[in-house]
Order: structure tokens, then sequence, then C-alpha cells
């Protein structure tokens, strides 16, 4: 599953003799777990949910599963499994619409996946917007204005994000560490600015200190240029996408804030520090992102509800009961 960012290409490909693909695209059972314990993180109750009230796959309900390797890239950048996924989404879109006699759609997308189907409608001119999209509804999404736990996944390894349960998170790392999606989600100097995220006796390190941190976790000066040419471009940035827009999240939960490594040793787990959120996104930064898509929906007199719901994880949110019934009504109330 390894990357390669490729100077030459200025993008991301496989590794020489390794062809993927993501299976079920267009169907919303496209989205499935290999560990039964873990079918929260693929919103399979919420599709149940769905089925119930009369969503059918592939006449009223669809799925767009994609790579999550890869990263939606900054304008000016190229992704060549973005720019296939980008044209496959607003075909299926378009199909959507086409079979529903011409309405316009409600897109879903959760965590990585809200990250994504927001930079998919910013790809895509307004008039197309106007057309085919009714409505925007994120769960619980990796904001662009990032979270501190992607800090001690790139250090120590992934938890909690690769369904791998029998492998140690120190042994997935070096895959990790060659995704773009990761780097995507570093907390950002707008939000985060000097307070320091990743502590050490020798020093600490800021969300303006990325470089350096990078270096410290064995990073070459070549593998830290796709940072700087793709991800820095978009941390100070936030575009709304201009339709009606729904944003749900967790709160109340502790969520990590700094990782200690006091002796310097990424090798092993840090010691957290705790402070507000989801478990994962932290809330200043959920409540940053919500800030400036009202401030920018307002000012276009374009519709934006925000609902915080108390004690939801970003795991758990669409699937627990209590959470799962709020989406639902905000779906019901949104193809009003």
């Amino acid at each position: 599953m390894t990357l390669v960012f490729d100077p030459a290409l200025d993008d991301y490909r496989n590794l020489p003799g390794i062809e993927t693909r993501v299976p079920g695209f267009g169907s919303a059972y496209g989205f499935t777990s290999k560990n039964d314990v873990h079918n929260m993180f693929c919103m399979i109750r919420l599709r149940e949910e769905l089925e119930v009230v009369g969503y059918r796959d592939k006449d009223t309900l669809f799925g767009a599963p994609y790579d999550l390797r890869h990263a939606p890239p900054p304008p000016g950048q190229p992704s060549q499994v973005y720019s296939d996924y980008y044209a496959r989404v607003k075909d299926l879109v378009q199909l959507a619409s086409e079979k529903n006699g011409n309405k316009p759609v409600i897109l879903i997308g959760h965590s990585f996946g809200g990250r994504v189907i927001l930079d998919f409608l910013n790809s895509t001119s307004l008039p197309w917007r106007q057309k085919f999209i009714k409505h925007m509804i994120v769960i619980s999404p990796t904001p662009p204005t990032g979270f501190t736990h992607v800090l001690s996944n790139l250090a120590s390894g992934p938890e909690d994000v690769i369904d791998f349960p029998t492998v140690h998170p120190l042994a997935l790392r070096q895959m990790w560490r060659t995704f773009a999606s990761p780097l995507l989600s570093l907390p950002s100097p707008a939000v985060f600015g000097q307070k320091p995220l990743v502590i050490t006796k020798n020093r600490n390190y800021s969300s303006y200190d990325y470089p350096q941190f990078l270096s410290a976790l064995g990073f070459s000066t070549d593998e830290v240029v796709p940072f700087t040419k793709r991800v820095l471009p978009t941390m100070l940035r936030v575009d709304a996408p201009m339709i009606p827009t729904t944003y749900l999240n967790g709160a109340g939960v502790q969520t990590m804030e700094q990782a200690i490594y006091w002796e310097g040793n990424f090798d092993v787990a840090p010691e957290i520090v705790h402070g507000d959120g989801d478990g994962c996104i932290n809330l200043v930064s959920v409540l940053s992102f919500a800030k400036e898509l009202h401030r920018q929906q307002r000012q276009n007199n374009i519709h934006f509800k925000f609902v915080k719901i108390d004690h939801a994880t970003h795991y758990d949110i669409a699937s627990r009961e209590h959470s799962l019934r709020i989406i639902m009504n905000e779906v019901l109330e949104a193809n009003c």
C-alpha cells in the first residue's frame, strides 16, 4: 500500500508493479469492513436506517468509496487519482439526478469523506453545483484546520485509522508516512498558532515547525517537499461550497491536545494531554472551521447549520442510536 511521490510527475503513485482499485463504486454497499466489530467506521448503520425509510441502493442511494491513501490536491497541483475520482463522482451525481426525475442530490460524507466531498464540490463550477446538489451533509469531517492526533500517528504509527487489529502501529508507520492523506490534516497555524503540540525535553514543535518536526521523524528533505507544495497552501484556506450545508460533530470527549515524547523517542507511545473534541478532532478546530463556513455562506445568503452532539465520538457518531437519530432527522429535513 506504500505510495511514492514522483517529483517528475509532481504526483503520488503506487510502487512499481502494484495496481489498486476501489471496489463497489456507485453502491452504498461499497462501504464494508473486514472486521464486524468495526462496522461503525463504514456508515453501515446509517445506510440501514436510510433503507428503512425507503432509500434503495443504486436507485435513490449511492456510494462513492475512495482510496484513503491519497488526498485532494490544492488548486494547480496534479493528482491523477483525484482527477479520475472526481470525474466518476460527477458522473454518479448526474446519474442519480437523472434516475430521479432530474432532482438535485444530497451528498453525505463522514470523517475524511467529508473533506473529500467538500473539495469535490469546490472543484466544480458553481452553476453545476446549483443544478445538481440540493444539500451537503458532513458528519465529523476532517477539517482543513487540522487536528493534533495526526502528529502522534505520524510519529508512532496510526491507531484507530486502519483496521489491522493484530498489527502494531509501529509496523504500519513507515507505510503510513508515505500517504498523502495524513499530511493534509496537520493542525493549521491559523487555529493552533505557536502552542506546543509535540513536546520533548530538547525542543517543542508547534504548527509553525512542521519541516523541523518531519525532519526529526526521519523525513528527508525531498520527502518534506510534498508537504510544502501540496499541504501548506491549504492550511490557511477554507472555501465554503456555496450550497446548503449541514455540519454535525461530536464534542465533550477526551481528545489529544498535546503529545509528550519527553526523551524524544518516537518509537514509544506518547504521554497525552487531553482537551475537548470528538476523540479525534479537536473542538477548537471544529468550531473554527464551522465559523468560517458559516461566515462565507451567510455572506451569500446560503443556508448553513451546525449541530454539536454531546458525547458523540468521531468513530461512532453515525452508528450510536442517539446521534444516528439526529443525523437521520437532518437528512430527512434536507430532503423535504
